[in-house]
């Protein structure tokens, strides 16, 4: 690979990428800091807005969207006590009470020293390891390949959302969306009903833009007619200059909340399905036991926002270990990203580093100018940011629609896309409205045809006999996992429903 650092030095190190790049953090940054916006949804209203870019260019503009918003969600969090994303909520533990002592930009200062450290050492750990699991992964037939895949589907389905049963309901939704097109042996039309658009499939951004950004602007406008909104100026100015300044010696005890978030965040990141949630709740429960003084914790301790955010943002790099090395997305923002690595003509898994490897490189120089950008963007703009979540959502959700349109025609289709991504709209306000996962409901969709190419693959050479198996020990351990998944968190999933029942409220 270090044959292809100079080449890609020349193309990241230029006055345009660097500017997206930049663009890519500072837009990520504003929309994490604004309750109820989120990363996945700028990353799928900017996919059709990268389609004229380099793939180099638009990828690490897209991984700047995703850095700067797992950054910037903190700020809501610490001041408002509403956290931008689910992964910050345990943000607001400590954070939002130093608010209310003054400490607000200490607070801020240390979830961004915090993410910047968990970033940049995950992106360090991405480097290392996703060429070496790659080289592993090329070995793999397709027999392996189909059995990882079942296990990622049933694991990720497992872990998302409060529901199991709702969660495998919607990743089964994703896997149908994925059938229509042409079939990929017989070359004859498959659920396209007389459509000749939906030959090449259904249009990922009609789908990411619908269930994502454009429902969660519905379910905002229903919030509003609800008379449910409110605007609380937060207070960023502190009473004195110690409550406002991050000394070295503050620096220094928090750094061992920050390791050990960064590896927490790492570890998780690699396992699909986990996600930035999980990996911030193991972190603050692992430094608060560490802790001398653990009764602190949620009364404004820092170490417990830099054990959160550092775990929050180490997620974000160390997810895209399993799509750059076998092609399996970990989470929604990476499904998304596989997506737009898929339109720019690449193919995420194990070739991708032999069919393009100046492109992962030049990503890989992306995201440290990315991870350096953050830190530029958080120390220049804190205090302007912090002010950001203050603009009314009669402002912020006409332009999103304005978006959410103009984002699904670019991608080609035309009116029609337009219409899907309307369509999806609908679906994605039902969705949220009755807590059905978009996590397995994208995931799903993305995975549906690799999942369907290996199976057949498999079948063809098994030729009808199932001892083949005996033959792959890797698939079979893969298979037992996936089948122990559902398992466990089947029962869970039922006793979670039985608990639900008896407690409901009698009518």
């Amino acid at each position: 690979m270090l044959d292809f650092l100079i080449p890609a030095a020349r193309e990241i190190l230029t006055f345009s990428t660097l500017g997206y790049i930049l663009v890519g953090v500072l837009l990520g940054y504003i929309v994490g800091a604004l309750p109820g916006m989120n990363r996945t949804t700028a990353i799928a209203l900017s996919i059709p807005f990268t389609f004229t870019l380099s793939p180099v260019a638009a990828i690490s503009f897209l991984i700047g969207i995703n850095k700067g918003g797992a950054a910037g969600s903190a700020v809501s969090a610490i001041l408002l006590n509403v956290p931008g994303e689910p992964s910050s909520v345990v943000t607001t533990y400590d954070g939002n009470p130093m608010t209310l002592q003054g400490k607000s930009q200490k607070a801020l200062k240390i979830a961004l020293f915090a993410s910047v450290i968990g970033d940049v050492f995950a992106t360090l750990v991405l480097i290392a390891l996703a060429e070496p699991v790659a080289r592993f992964a090329i070995g793999l037939g397709p027999v392996e390949l189909a059995s990882i895949l079942i296990f990622s589907i049933t694991f990720i389905a497992a872990v998302a959302g409060r529901s199991f049963f709702k969660a495998l309901i919607a990743g089964f939704l994703g896997l149908l969306l994925a059938v229509p097109g042409i079939d990929m042996e017989t070359a004859m039309p498959r659920m396209t009903f007389g459509m000749i658009e939906l030959y090449d499939g259904v249009p990922l951004l009609a789908v990411a833009i619908g269930t994502l950004a454009l429902s969660e602007a519905l379910v905002q406008i229903d919030q509003g007619w609800r008379g449910r909104y409110s605007h609380p100026r937060p207070s960023v100015k502190a009473d004195n200059k110690e409550d406002s300044a991050l000394s070295w010696q503050e620096f220094k005890d928090v750094s061992p909340a920050i390791a050990r978030g960064s590896i927490v965040g790492v570890v998780i990141g690699i396992l699909p399905g986990l996600g930035a949630t999980l990996a911030s709740f193991l972190s603050y429960t692992w430094v608060r036991r560490a802790s001398k003084s653990p009764e602190t914790f949620g009364k404004g301790n820092p170490e417990g926002v830099a054990a959160a955010e550092s775990a929050d943002n180490a997620t974000v790099p160390s997810s895209l270990i399993p799509v750059f090395a076998i092609g399996v997305p970990g989470s929604l923002s990476t499904a998304l990203l596989m997506g737009a690595f898929l339109l720019h003509g690449l193919t995420p898994g194990p070739f991708l580093f032999r069919d393009g490897g100046q492109t992962v490189v030049g990503i890989y120089l992306g995201m440290v100018m990315a991870s350096i950008a953050l830190l530029a963007v958080g120390l220049f703009g804190q205090k302007i940011f912090s002010l950001v979540i203050t603009i009314r959502e009669s402002i912020i959700l006409p332009v999103i629609v304005f978006l959410c349109v103009i984002g699904a025609y670019f991608e080609g289709g035309g009116m029609f896309s337009v219409y899907l991504m309307l369509v999806f709209g609908v679906v994605g306000y039902f969705m949220k409205k009755f807590d059905y996962s978009f996590v397995t409901f994208v995931v799903g969709y993305v995975l549906g045809p690799m999942s369907e190419l290996t199976i057949r693959q498999s079948i063809i050479l098994a030729d009808g006999d199932p001892a083949i198996l005996l033959d792959h020990p890797i698939a079979i351990a893969f298979l037992v996992f996936a089948v122990l998944a559902v398992w466990r968190f089947a029962v869970a999933g039922a006793k979670s429903l039985q608990f639900d029942q008896i407690n409901q409220p009698i009518k």
